[in-house]
């Protein structure tokens, strides 16, 4: 009798195969994630891996949410999201960007950021189609392209300056890509892509019909000049789905209130299957995150620049310590190369990390496909979104701590 729980074409092993998620028993493991903040609670390292703020967002927005809470907002909030909310993204993206979205049609919240991107994918998928994506990449993107049925299509960023090469690009998409997903600023590397790389995914997009989805969710936390959505770009914006949230601008991770703008045609069809994975979320927050949308340029760019100097921090703790460090243009994350220590093997390094040194980070290697693995190998991934006091604390370790790690990987097992 076969047994659909176990079978080898479950969605559910799809899924976690596309997010490298399966042993090397075949059994499901946990996230690099889950590992290293493990780690990080049984050996008291400063744990500088998952992405998310030590700090709380703006109280104003914070005292609106508990208002809501305490008064009538705990119910169902509209499924396409509270009318307050989507008229004040129509109006960040116009006053912002110059681009008209219809608030009743072109806008809908979806629960954080990742939600948007699943419901994006399992619209427009189909089995044999493919994503196209630029890696290293959000693990979400591979779990949910492959849960679709779909192939995933990485195109490597490589160090340092972390551009695609463009007759790779171009030989990733082909007809039967149906989306290609652009993490501007990109996580993990922090890189902005420039303009001959943001112009050939439009043109491509367009020769083979593909819709565009660009991840901006670090749209504000941009360390030089201003973020240009890709939607703004010449022929983008009728096949463009941009996706953004309230977490990583406001430090306000745990609400999970994101959404996605574009033409009404793709906005349907997202909407359609979004409804029928949360349908509606976090009703008290929307207000709140409405009013965020509309504080002051000031706050957005304070936010921004108090990000970059923490990163300078961190990197010149990482140099000091003989890495070499690829800053970022924007995000949460540094990337340092630890192959001058003669570090070459990262994920060893990140697991050594937290016992040895007391710092946990994350190997960049987890977020690429196997065979593409050895590139980033030498790599690892520090959150610089944290508190000046952790940050200097961490520098301290790592400053001693790097070169002895060096020293003990290379002596091996006692």
């Amino acid at each position: 009798m076969s047994s659909h729980i176990n079978a080898q074409a479950a969605p559910w092993l799809r899924a976690a195969q596309g997010a490298r998620l399966i042993g090397a028993d075949g059994h499901a493991a946990p996230t690099i994630f889950e590992e290293m903040t493990a780690a990080a609670q049984r050996t008291g390292a400063v744990n500088l891996g998952q992405g998310f703020p030590d700090t709380d967002g703006p109280e104003e927005l914070r005292q609106i949410a508990a208002n809501g809470v305490l008064g009538s907002l705990n119910q169902y909030a509209p499924g396409a999201g509270h009318p307050l909310l989507r008229a004040a993204i129509s109006q960040h993206q116009r006053e912002w960007y110059g681009l008209e979205v219809q608030p009743e049609r072109e806008v809908v919240v979806t629960s954080g950021a990742t939600e948007a991107i699943a419901a994006t994918l399992l619209a427009f998928c189909t089995p044999g189609s493919n994503v196209v994506v630029l890696e290293p990449f959000y693990d979400s993107y591979g779990a949910i392209a492959s849960l679709a049925g779909a192939e995933l299509h990485p195109v490597p960023l490589l160090a340092p300056g972390f551009q695609p090469d463009l007759a790779g690009l171009e030989a990733a998409v082909d007809e039967r890509t149906a989306v290609i997903i652009v993490n501007d600023p990109h996580n993990p590397t922090g890189t902005r892509f420039d303009d001959a790389t943001r112009a050939k995914l439009v043109e491509l997009a367009a020769r083979h019909d593909a819709v565009l989805l660009a991840d901006e969710v670090y749209e504000h936390l941009v360390f030089d000049g201003q973020h240009r959505p890709l939607a703004t770009l010449p022929g983008a914006w009728e096949r463009t789905i941009t996706v953004s949230s309230a977490g990583k601008t406001f430090s306000l991770t745990g609400w999970k209130i994101g959404w996605a703008t574009g033409p009404e045609s793709l906005i349907a069809a997202l909407r359609t299957v979004k409804q029928f994975l949360s349908y509606s979320s976090g009703p008290a927050f929307q207000p709140a995150v409405a009013h965020g949308l509309g504080l002051p340029r000031e706050f957005f760019a304070e936010r921004a620049a108090d990000l970059a100097r923490r990163s300078h921090i961190l990197a010149d703790g990482l140099r000091a310590a003989g890495a070499t460090v690829h800053l970022p243009q924007g995000g949460y994350f540094v990337i340092a190369d630890l192959a001058p220590l003669g570090i070459r093997d990262a994920t060893a390094a990140a697991r050594a990390l937290p016992q040895e040194v007391g710092v946990v980070g994350i190997p960049v290697g987890v977020f690429c496909v196997p065979e593409h693995e050895p590139a980033f190998r030498s790599l690892l991934r520090f959150a610089h979104c944290k508190q000046d006091a952790v940050i200097s604390e961490a520098t301290a370790r790592l400053r001693t701590g790097l070169p002895r790690l060096a020293a003990v990987l290379e002596a091996g097992p006692a």
